[in-house]
């Protein structure tokens, strides 16, 4: 049979599509002659989109802090075609010390940035399997790969993210499942709209919390480089690779930080090569 990135036309599914980079991935799709269901909160949304392509654009409401709720969507979705590409996107990210955080913002913010796209994930890969392959797109982030402060729940998500699509990329591949995590830099995607504040305190207003909050707070969106239809032209584009990458740095401030953490982990890893040694039984 063809691979499935070669079917004229393909079937994608993408979790936050009312905006940002999800709402281009969803445009670009349907512009190209593919068929897209797309997860929204609102379902207006997307309706200038069902009027342009009519049944080619199906919207199913999903609210990702409730993942008890993925298994009759994507039900649902199966039921009107095989699903070719799945693009786990939706996200957001609560910002101040981990002190600050509530319960209920953590548990939340996992949920939505971990949980949700596990479940997704699992619920697309027997039916991919069977039908010979797909693609699976993690929306990841800079942030899968260095930490700030104030963003340590986030960072928990998307490290999560990404450790387990790294595992699930090597039991998947032989069935012709590929997974790829995108990790983009500062974008234009109203990106101020997706910060939820925890309750500023005392103790951390005038450290490094505080002026990471103060900066983000006074952040303007039209300095980020980071373009998000060429971004959403990047990822169309590694759909139709016959061997895409495990993962996809986008922006050059992405490429510049992550070369820059991974250097710092790798020279510190280096420095306790002796220590490490050290712990093995004498022979």
């Amino acid at each position: 049979m063809p691979a499935l990135s070669d079917k004229a036309v393909r079937h994608w599914f993408i979790t936050g599509a009312s905006g940002g980079l999800g709402r281009h991935l969803t445009e670009l799709a349907l512009r190209n002659g593919d068929r897209v269901t797309a997860t929204v909160r609102r379902p207006a949304a997307l309706e200038d989109l069902r009027e342009t392509y009519g049944g080619r654009l199906a919207v199913e409401v999903l609210d990702l802090a409730r993942p008890a709720d993925v298994g009759g969507v994507v039900a649902r979705t199966l039921r009107s075609g095989p699903v070719d590409i799945v693009v786990n996107n939706a996200g957001y990210a609560v910002v101040g010390a981990a002190e600050e955080m509530t319960a209920e913002q953590i548990r939340d913010q996992i949920e939505v940035l971990l949980l949700a796209p596990m479940m997704i994930t699992r619920a697309f890969l027997q039916p991919m399997r069977e039908q010979g392959g797909g693609r699976i797109i993690q929306i990841s982030s800079v942030g899968g790969q260095i930490g700030i402060p104030t963003h340590s729940s986030y960072h928990a998500g998307k490290w999560g993210l990404e450790g387990f699509t790294e595992s699930v990329s090597r039991e998947v591949r032989d069935f012709g499942v590929h997974l790829t995590l995108v990790e983009p830099g500062a974008t234009r995607t109203g990106f101020a709209s997706a910060l939820h504040y925890t309750t500023e305190t005392a103790a951390y207003r005038d450290n490094a919390v505080g002026r990471t909050r103060r900066q983000l707070e006074s952040a303007d969106e039209s300095a980020f480089t980071g373009d998000p239809a060429k971004l959403a032209a990047a990822i169309h584009a590694t759909t139709r690779h016959p061997s895409p990458p495990l993962r996809l740095a986008l922006g050059s401030d992405t490429y510049d930080a992550i070369h820059a953490a991974l250097t710092e982990r790798l020279t510190a890893l280096e420095a306790q090569k002796d220590l490490a040694e050290s712990v093995a039984f004498a022979n």
